[in-house]
């Protein structure tokens, strides 16, 4: 019987590396593939934050330029016979210096195109905000006129009033 013990004994010796290498080579095979799976998700994942945050932060629209004009005085129309005048104070909200650089050597002509539009005016127009705001919408179409014959408009964002006095 001591043979026999011994047979099993001897066989069993002989398959315990061959089990022990065989586990150690599932194990490498499978810490090498959690490895590249790991890697994987992170390369993937670090390409996509990136685009992710620039798309949520849109880029910022660029600073305008705000050009103000002298303050202006003119005799309004009256219906009344009374004298009436107006006190008004722009500003011009631009998109770029060029424009702006326009407008400084074509004041004279700008600014005359503006006085004559506002003695126009009755003080019962320039009474309401929606008075206001036409008068605002009417000037921005006065400034972006071109001044030279065949010259190309400008473009002017918006027209605001920093004074607005009307007696």
């Amino acid at each position: 019987m001591a043979t026999t013990t011994a047979n099993q004994q001897a066989n069993a010796k002989p398959s315990s590396p061959g089990l022990v290498k065989r586990i150690l080579v599932i194990l490498l095979i499978v810490l090498v593939a959690a490895g590249v799976a790991g890697a994987a998700t992170w390369f993937f994942m670090s390409k996509r934050a990136p685009a992710a945050a620039t798309a949520a932060a849109p880029t910022p629209a660029p600073v305008p330029i705000f050009f103000p004009l002298e303050s202006m005085t003119v005799n309004l129309q009256s219906d009344d016979g009374q004298q009436h005048y107006l006190r008004i104070g722009l500003t011009l909200k631009l998109a770029d210096q060029k424009v702006q650089e326009h407008l400084t050597e074509h004041m004279p002509e700008v600014r005359s195109r503006v006085l004559l539009a506002l003695s126009n005016k009755h003080p019962e127009e320039l009474a309401t905000l929606d008075g206001k705001k036409a008068l605002a919408t009417e000037l921005e179409k006065l400034i972006e006129e071109p001044t030279e014959a065949n010259g190309q408009p400008v473009h002017v964002s918006d027209v605001l009033f920093t004074e607005f006095v009307v007696q």
